[in-house]
This record gives structure tokens, C-alpha cells and sequence, in this order.
């Protein structure tokens, strides 16, 4: 039989956001409850239920129950948690976008530091696709449909640069494939700590989500885990505590650079997760604690940027390449650095 389910406000007497306020028909038979929500709860599985129940966010007409608690008929089941329901709708914003190319197929955006690429828990609006959907009309989705209109790739919130948009299917399936392929070219700036021993080489270790933190990109050496990463680096300015480095990707995995870069003991400077937002080359003298925290305020972020992109045009089949300056907080420390080991 079917159950009647409908949204619901917060629940202010537990601080918690009710997702779901289910109504079990009255001809229902016994069934237990994990099986019952199974079947009227979008994507969800018997074990991330058991959780929810085991952590008391379900409950039957107003009370805690375990999992082999047997729904009856005009039961009324609550589901709340602690973050609030999602509105799948992409809502339009009036965001300026800084354009570096526009045709009928393609469109390049020179993202600054600081905006989310596509709404994710925290950041339903303020993002670049609530920018697009508002300054472009029917941008293609990916396959799977998910609110990502024209988004072939992405970058990190705090890091700026290119990143390539499809106005048409057309432009989506033949980017997607190229990024598939390996073949787009993109070059980053980063600045790192310390000097790298060599000039130029190639990190080739798997990546993937931390066994400990989730939020995190390990590295995984051996390939036991993650996916398979490669990140091309040079060095363009060694500059003794810190160095300007370049980097290419040939896989674009989550946090590649930042991981990448750790893994080879050289955070990126004040990249806060991967342990660049303390001092980690240099003197214990207390003028040089201070500059670099002056360093850190002009650049409250990692210090990577998307320099550059290139890629064959879908319709014309031309090769596109484009530049992007290194932005204001990121030109600035840079130079604050070539100045201050010029001059100690």
C-alpha cells in the first residue's frame, strides 16, 4: 500500500530539520521499519537507515524506535536531521562573470577565488552555476542530469582560474570526451614552500578520498587505493622558503595539485588542509613570523590559479588557448617574497 510523504519545516524543539513527515496507510500490514522507509525514501539503502535510526533521527509518532520496530496503520513517521532539506531547483542569480571567451558553443569564465563551482550542502546559492543559469538560457546537464548546467570540469572554491562551460550538447560531449582523453591542456600556478630538488618532474601516485578524513585527498603511492594522477611540475622562481611553481595535469582528480604537492613536501602556501597555513621553511625569528602572517592575510587561500587552457573547439575543430593574470592576493605575496629575500 502506499504512504502518504510530504516535506516539512524544522523542528524547533530539537533543533532539527524534518526531511520527511510520512503518513502510513491505514490497510499497511506489519513490515519492519527499515524495509518500509526503504521503499518510499529516494536512494536510500537498509544501512544508511539502520544509521539514521540507530541515531535516533526516525521516529514513529513522536517516539525513538529501533529498526525492528513493525510499522502499523495511521503510524506517522518523522525523519529529521541536522542539515536542512535541498531544493534541487537551481535558483538564478544576478552574479557578474568575468568572461574571457564567448561563442554559440563554448564559454570561458575566469573564476575568482572564493565562489563554489556548483551547489553542494552549504553552498546552495552565491555559485558560479547560479551565475550561469541566470546569464545563459538551456545549458546542457551532464549525463546523470545533476544540477551542473554546462560544467565539464571544476575548480576548488578557493582556487582561481579558466574553467571551460558548454552552451550547447554539442560542446558538452565533445569537451567531456577531451578531458577523457587527457588531451585539454591546463596550467597551474602555484606557490609552494620551499625549493623542490628538482627543477621539473612528474608526480605519478594514485589519489582518492582519506581512509581517516573524507574531506581529504590522500595519496596512495603504491596504487592500493584511489585513482591513478599525474601532475607535471617546473619550477619558474625558487625564492629560497618558497617557490613558483608550475604545474599540468594530465588527470584532473579532486585536490590533485594540493595532494600532489604535499605527497612531494611542498604544501601549497596557506593551503590550510594540506598543511600550508604554518610556517614550514624558514627562520624562527619573530620579523620573519610576521611577514609571512602578513603573507597569509593577503592571501587568505591556497595560492594556486588556473593559468591557463586549451582545448580543440567542438564545432570548428581549432585549437583554443587562453591566459588568465595571476590575480591581485596572488601577484602581491609573490612579490612581497621576491622582495624579502632580496633583501635579508
Amino acid at each position: 500500500m502506499n504512504a502518504d510523504i510530504e516535506k516539512e519545516e524544522w523542528n524547533e524543539d530539537e533543533d532539527l530539520f524534518e526531511h520527511y513527515r510520512i503518513q502510513v496507510d491505514k490497510g499497511q500490514s506489519l513490515l519492519r521499519v527499515d524495509k518500509f522507509l526503504m521503499d518510499r525514501i529516494p536512494n536510500a539503502t537498509r544501512n544508511k537507515l539502520q544509521q539514521a535510526i540507530d541515531s535516533e533521527a526516525v521516529k514513529v509518532n513522536d517516539k525513538v524506535i529501533k529498526s525492528s520496530y513493525k510499522v502499523k496503520p495511521a503510524d506517522v513517521i518523522t525523519i529529521s536531521l541536522p542539515q536542512p532539506p535541498r531544493d534541487t531547483e537551481i535558483i538564478p542569480e544576478n552574479i557578474p562573470l568575468d568572461i574571457v571567451y564567448e561563442d554559440e558553443d563554448v564559454l570561458v569564465v575566469n573564476k575568482p577565488a572564493g565562489m563554489v563551482v556548483h551547489p553542494a550542502y552549504n553552498n546552495w546559492t552565491g555559485t558560479l552555476v547560479n551565475a550561469l543559469t541566470y546569464h545563459f538560457q538551456h545549458l546542457p546537464t551532464s549525463q546523470n542530469g545533476e544540477g551542473r548546467p554546462g560544467l565539464v570540469h571544476r575548480l576548488d572554491k578557493d582556487t582561481s582560474g579558466l574553467l571551460a562551460v558548454a552552451k550547447t550538447e554539442l560542446a558538452m560531449a565533445h569537451l567531456a570526451r577531451q578531458f577523457y582523453d587527457h588531451s585539454i591542456e591546463r596550467t597551474y600556478y602555484a606557490l609552494v614552500w620551499g625549493e623542490p630538488k628538482l627543477e621539473s618532474g612528474t608526480i605519478d601516485a594514485h589519489v582518492g578520498r582519506s581512509l581517516k578524513d573524507r574531506r581529504v585527498t590522500a595519496v596512495f603511492p603504491e596504487g592500493e587505493f584511489g585513482r591513478n594522477a599525474v601532475t607535471h611540475y617546473k619550477v619558474l622562481k625558487p625564492l629560497r622558503y618558497v617557490s613558483l611553481v608550475q604545474c599540468n595535469l594530465e588527470t584532473g582528480r579532486t585536490h590533485q595539485i594540493r595532494a600532489h604537492m604535499q605527497y612531494l613536501g611542498h604544501p601549497l602556501f596557506n593551503d590550510a588542509t594540506y598543511g600550508g597555513d604554518k610556517i614550514l621553511k624558514g627562520t624562527s625569528f619573530t620579523k620573519y613570523r610576521q611577514f609571512v602572517d602578513n603573507c597569509f592575510k593577503l592571501i587568505p587561500r591556497q595560492a594556486l590559479h588556473a593559468k591557463s587552457l586549451g582545448f580543440t573547439h567542438p564545432r570548428t575543430k581549432e585549437w583554443k588557448q587562453f591566459d588568465s593574470p595571476l590575480p591581485e592576493d596572488f601577484s602581491s605575496v609573490l612579490e612581497k617574497w621576491e622582495k624579502y629575500v632580496n633583501t635579508v
